[in-house]
């Protein structure tokens, strides 16, 4: 079997496995138009290709392990989520612990010569590169292909004579400037930067904090298209020059015109296999994270326009609901995965941890039906959850939601003083219910810690007695402003309201997130655990 049909088929198999369509958000409506997001979920800076009849996205994932998802679609609508291609982060002593706001930026997929290429920066490392022959299958380790501090967005271009380049921005946090573009000479291998670099573009004053170029040529013109204007306030630029040197015109393209859709930038020039041209990106909405947007594209003068040009000045405002793009066939509703029954052998492609991942702080055996997470030891110096890197997350997949969650907890050695598990909303400022058990039996208790950041302390507001160790868990989060209200309940059918509402709070870059955890104190007896028998998102 040759490595093409095996890719295929391992690709089938995981979208046979992970494929399902949210209850609380669908981007197509079924008529043969869709409405934006159509990713309504933390998919940051995103960036696609086309390759054969197949699209591929990569977002950021920051400090989230496994990192760098990759999502595939046949129709540039219908989303799903087959695999990650960064397992670990390195330098493991510093990844191995919570890095909030660091790791993975803003990624580049590109393939070229019968390879899928991720191009992505670690802004306090540089530019790493990471490739494979099949997206759903295993990718090599990452390659550092550019050292340096606050060097950011990384874009390959390999030329038509041969050669090949590579377009970054500037992150004034390490690098000390920002609002500039500049081309580094690549090997052709794509694995290494062969010279100083060239600024090419300078976006002080008319287009600041430029950043995020990505390189394409299209009828003799060299494009950099690329975000300015800040990420939930800006706009979306394109560049162009017959030199990839430059010197470079300037054009706004897509801007938030008369709609609600803020900082609409940073993204990807697709096109279908029967010749339509498409732009995604992202728009910033705060504790929800930067969801994915889908805009037309029509060429004008060599200038591409992005959304809805009424005035026909060249510059588009983002369209919330358009027909769908013309691929020649039509395809299954799908989304990314959001609720897990726990039935296989590993948690679905949507959960992360808060670092790198290790093996003890789970398992899932094979037809147990059921995800044990154990009382992992908290780190001596943890003051709350925000250095605790076993949390298992997801991104919030709607503006309004409800999880729910059974578990069962198991003290082991009699020995249940400060161990916990529970369902939290994580972010700056976070709160969860979980369940415990003290010297009078099990108990569920809200709590609440405000500006964990900067080491805030954690509130019980609520507690409540148990009869068992049995107990379903829910938060309903209601827009606009992600309003929590948890509950309880025994028996899964009435559920108790508990404490107070809590409205969730963004981390560092990232949404809030919404997951599992089971933690112990540190210097205390190991043992205990929850066996978690599901997690369901409903409306």
């Amino acid at each position: 079997m040759n490595k093409l049909i095996a890719g295929v088929i391992l690709l089938m198999v995981t979208r046979q496995g992970f494929a399902q369509v949210s209850k609380v958000w669908v981007a197509d409506k079924g008529n043969g138009t869709y409405q934006n997001p159509i990713i309504n979920a933390d998919y940051s800076d995103p960036d696609a290709i086309r390759v054969g009849s197949d699209f591929y996205m990569v977002s950021s994932s920051f400090n989230c392990m496994p990192g760098l998802p990759i999502l595939h679609s046949k129709d540039l609508v219908n989303w799903v989520l087959i695999n990650h291609a960064l397992k670990m982060q390195e330098p493991a002593a510093v990844y191995d612990l919570p890095q909030h706001g660091k790791g993975v930026w803003a990624p580049c997929i590109r393939y070229h010569n019968n390879e899928f290429y991720i191009y992505y920066p670690d802004p306090d490392y540089g530019i790493y590169m990471v490739k494979t022959k099949n997206p759903a299958g295993d990718w090599e380790k990452p390659v550092l292909v550019l050292p340096g501090k606050g060097v950011i967005d990384p874009a390959p271009f390999w030329d038509e004579d041969g050669k090949a380049y590579l377009g970054v921005g500037w992150a004034s946090s390490r690098a000390g400037v920002n609002s500039l573009i500049t081309i580094f000479k690549m090997k052709i291998s794509g694995t290494a930067v062969i010279d100083a670099g060239t600024h090419v573009y300078d976006g002080h004053g008319k287009n600041h904090t430029i950043e995020g170029p990505k390189l394409y040529k299209r009828n003799g013109y060299y494009y950099i298209l690329a975000p300015a204007g800040g990420v939930a306030t800006g706009w979306q630029v394109a560049l162009r020059s017959r030199n990839i040197y430059g010197p470079y015109e300037d054009k706004v393209i897509m801007d938030q015109g008369r709609t609600t859709v803020n900082g609409p930038h940073q993204g990807a020039l697709v096109e279908t296999q029967t010749g339509e041209p498409w732009f995604i990106h992202f728009q910033d909405k705060g504790v929800y994270g930067r969801v994915v947007h889908l805009q037309p594209v029509k060429w004008l003068n060599n200038w591409p326009v992005i959304g809805n040009d009424q005035d026909g000045d060249g510059t588009g405002e983002p369209f919330l609901t358009h027909k769908k793009p013309d691929i020649g066939e039509t395809y299954p509703i799908e989304t990314p995965a959001e609720g897990d029954e726990f039935n296989g052998d590993q948690p679905g492609l949507q959960w992360q941890w808060h670092a790198n991942p290790k093996i003890q702080w789970s398992a899932q055996i094979k037809g147990s039906g059921y995800l044990r997470l154990f009382a992992y030891p908290q780190d001596n110096n943890a003051v709350n959850l925000w250095t605790t890197p076993n949390l298992l997350l997801q991104k919030l997949p709607a503006p309004d939601f409800t999880a729910t969650t059974r578990l069962k907890y198991e003290v082991e050695w009699d020995v249940w003083q400060n161990k916990k598990a529970g369902l939290i909303m994580m972010g700056n400022s976070y709160s969860y219910l979980a369940i415990a058990r003290d010297e009078l039996g099990f108990k569920v208790s809200q709590v609440v810690c405000h500006d964990a950041l900067n080491a805030g302390a954690e509130e019980i507001l609520a507690e409540q007695r148990l009869k068992s160790s049995v107990v379903y868990l829910r938060v309903h989060v209601a827009a606009p402003d992600a309003l929590c209200t948890f509950s309880y309940s025994e028996d899964g059918i009435n559920f108790h309201d508990i404490g107070n509402a809590f409205k969730a709070k963004p981390d560092k870059w990232i949404g809030a997130k919404v997951g599992l955890f089971c933690i112990s104190k540190p210097n205390v007896r190991i043992g205990g655990y929850a066996d978690f028998d599901w997690f369901r998102i409903t409306k």
